[in-house]
């Protein structure tokens, strides 16, 4: 470990509620890095054990883009500790994986609200850490999809944003949204005979997080489909989902995918044929996501 790194481990320490340290690991596709990772940030003052993110740095002076990772696990359950994207540490951009209250924890909208949090946070804070405050873009699978498809289409309102830093942006660039439901109402309709989920149920992942069954608290499950809020001042999107997904159907993503086109943002959605609920093997998926990411950070003159 570098002389300086240590010395600013100690002074970090003594100020911020955190760890840093500097290692050298293997991201998910075996690259190595060296990083810089402060643990534990709470996002908000005297909150919710789950209010917290993990910040990694790459090496340099920065500013750096942001990419954000926003965790799956049906609203309730999953971790900021199996963060993905890594890789692009080497590329000199910064990775904030964040939890979030979870459905057992707080119904809808508490999962936006956190997540809106945490990046009010980030650009709060970003002189402290040299990230670039207007290069954010935000990538989740599955509920983590449906939480960054939000946040890619309420950028221009405040209805999700409460608590600190009310004066930042909870805005992001794009999003790479893999297999996030879109429209709860429409979800057991589409699966038709294959899925394995009844999501009218009471006790499905959405009425959970709703607080009650779905068709029972339409206005509430209005206020968490991404489907309601798109425009045409929305992030530009990427929408990765198997064609065979037995849990959140592949037109959850279609009709998503066509409000934003007819709404005049920059969308794609690349469909994995025979895939299911991620875990997808087609090369042309990472091809994707590391090209949309390339652009939308401004990494493709680097």
């Amino acid at each position: 470990m570098k002389t300086s790194l240590r010395f600013w481990a100690f002074m970090v320490l003594g100020v911020f509620p955190c760890a840093l340290r500097a290692d050298v690991s293997e991201t998910e596709h075996g690259e190595s890095i060296e990083e810089t990772v402060y643990k534990e940030l709470a996002y908000v003052s005297d909150g919710h054990a789950r209010q917290k993110l993990d910040l990694y740095l790459p090496e340099g002076k920065g500013p750096f883009p942001v990419l954000v990772w926003i965790h799956g696990g049906a609203w309730r359950a999953g971790s900021k500790d199996r963060a993905r994207g890594l890789d692009w540490l080497n590329r000199g951009v910064a990775v904030a994986s964040v939890n979030y209250r979870l459905s057992q924890h707080a119904t809808f909208p508490a999962q936006i609200e956190d997540c809106k949090s945490a990046l009010r946070w980030l650009r709060a804070h970003a002189q402290t850490y040299h990230l670039d405050a207007d290069r954010f873009l935000a990538w989740g699978a599955s509920a983590g999809g449906h939480l960054v498809a939000l946040l890619g289409v309420t950028g221009d309102t405040r209805s999700f944003d409460v608590g600190d830093h009310l004066h930042q942006s909870s805005a992001v660039l794009a999003v790479v949204d893999e297999y996030g439901p879109t429209d709860f109402l429409q979800m057991d309709a589409m699966d038709g005979d294959s899925g394995r989920i009844v999501h009218d149920s009471a006790d499905s992942p959405e009425s959970q997080l709703i607080g009650g069954p779905i068709q029972e608290h339409p206005e509430k499950v209005q206020s968490a489909n991404p489907l309601t809020y798109v425009s045409k001042n929305d992030a530009s999107f990427l929408i990765i989902h198997g064609d065979q997904d037995p849990l959140v159907a592949h037109g959850q993503s279609v009709i998503l995918h066509d409000a934003l086109q007819h709404a005049g943002v920059e969308a794609k959605l690349y469909t994995v044929k025979g895939g299911k609920h991620g875990w997808f093997k087609d090369p042309q998926v990472t091809k994707n996501i590391h090209a949309f990411i390339m652009k939308h950070l401004g990494l493709e003159n680097l």
